[in-house]
């Protein structure tokens, strides 16, 4: 019998490194916490849980999230077919119906006879066998200091990450919005509430005033670029908003025909269309705060918030000193850790993490040779960065093609180029065979 693998958290990388191991005649006992344990962030007791956008990004093949989730449907991933299955509008991007997402993942693993799934915190790693750890940027206390006890060489490092609000469909006032996706790109799935150049000026005043709930340790300088707050990038000056979330280009009022000095846009949040999320608003705001201030947009002036915005600390891995292409512990690889506890940023990079762990560990659990992902894949760019000694400085990444080697000739435009560097990655993926 095959040697039985235990997983430490059952978020997306957890679940997709279950399941890729479970499908391989694995048995796997996947450990949660939740329910009997929450974090800050988390709010629902399903597996899989989204705890900050519904997005997963862009679905297009000339953006390297893109190719990213177009590798992880050829390797049959659970997260992505959950995903696929639960989409909803949201343009060129990927977004899901979040409740009904997560519940389709916790029906998979709880339905699974090689998956048995245990409820409770574990408070330090297991002393024998294989083990991925995958308890995301939010790992308990106990178990993170267990961690940093066994490999101090891993120091860990933290940054802070947030939420975006939740608001009703019908409270939205669609007389002073509309319906549009940026350049009329694709399907009209998102509400572009519009502001005048004196109504944004006053929003960004009293946003750069407003009051903070209070974070320990919170200091501008931890904030990963991905997850701004948008009061701490109101801040960096009085037009950033407007470079940033609030961007109007590609948005014409119908009403005037004019692109609007700024714009905020509002994403379906589940699909029958009666939650939406403000994007790009993640925050830590007082709640009080949150509702004075996001109500000065004049669409939102009458919202209901059912979900304000969050912030909490998220704690990653010193991955480059710590370990291997394969996520595995180079000093012990018995011990793989997975998603964002290693450093990669996002949730498809994430799952990510976990299927290419899994797969690894169970061709070595096989008695098989690795196989090592190219870097011209973006799966294995991913993890050859997070594992590369020579970054000094690491920070979380989200997958980019500039971790990818070039083309080695000339494309004319980026999307070509991009879609050129897309084509030759899941040729790569082809030829690795039978996975």
């Amino acid at each position: 019998m095959t040697e039985p693998v235990t997983i430490l958290g059952a978020g997306l990388a957890g679940c997709e490194a279950a399941w890729q191991l479970a499908n391989r005649g694995i048995p796997v006992t996947l450990w949660e916490m939740k329910p009997d344990k929450m974090t800050p962030a988390h709010h629902s007791p399903l597996l899989g849980e989204l705890v900050c956008s519904n997005s997963l990004r862009s679905d297009q093949l000339e953006n390297a999230v893109g190719l990213l989730k177009e590798e992880l449907r050829r390797l049959n991933s659970l997260i992505l077919r959950c995903a696929d299955t639960h989409r909803v509008a949201a343009g060129g991007a990927l977004a899901v119906d979040r409740m009904a997402f997560s519940q389709a993942i916790t029906e998979a693993i709880q339905g699974h006879p090689n998956i048995t799934l245990r409820s409770g915190e574990v408070t330090a790693l297991p002393a024998q066998g294989q083990v991925i750890v995958a308890t995301g940027p939010l790992t308990a206390d106990a178990l993170a200091e267990d961690i940093a006890q066994k490999f101090p060489a891993g120091g860990y490092l933290h940054f802070y990450d947030a939420a975006a609000p939740l608001v009703t469909f019908e409270s939205i006032d669609m007389d002073s919005a509309w319906f549009a996706s940026r350049y009329d790109k694709g399907t009209a799935d998102y509400i572009n509430c519009p502001l005048t150049q004196e109504e944004y000026l006053a929003f960004w005043r009293e946003l750069c005033a407003a009051k903070e709930a209070p974070v320990h340790g919170f200091e501008d300088k931890n904030v990963f670029e991905g997850c701004m707050p948008v009061e701490v990038m109101a801040r960096r000056g009085e037009q950033t908003l407007c470079y940033g979330p609030l961007k109007p280009r590609g948005l014409r009022d119908p009403k005037t025909g004019q692109e609007p000095f700024a714009v905020v846009q509002l994403r379906r949040d589940n699909a029958v269309g009666s939650i939406y999320n403000l994007v790009g608003f993640q925050t830590h705001l007082t709640w009080p705060e949150q509702k004075r201030v996001f109500s000065m947009i004049p669409a939102l002036r009458h919202a209901e918030f059912l979900r304000y915005g969050v912030m909490h600390r998220n704690t990653y891995l010193d991955s480059p000193r710590l370990l291997d292409r394969y996520y595995r512990v180079k000093a012990e690889p018995r011990i793989v850790f997975a998603g964002q506890i290693t450093g990669v940023e996002g949730y498809v990079e994430s799952t990510a993490s976990g299927c290419l762990a899994a797969l690894e560990l169970a061709r070595r659990l096989e008695g098989k040779p690795p196989i090592d992902f190219p870097r011209e894949t973006a799966i294995g760019a991913l993890a050859l960065y997070i594992s590369d000694e020579t970054v000094e400085h690491f920070q979380p990444m989200n997958v980019n093609f500039g971790i990818m080697p070039p083309l080695g000739y000339r494309v004319k435009g980026k999307r070509n180029k991009n879609a050129a560097l897309s084509q030759r990655a899941l040729e790569c993926l082809a030829g690795l065979g039978e996975l």
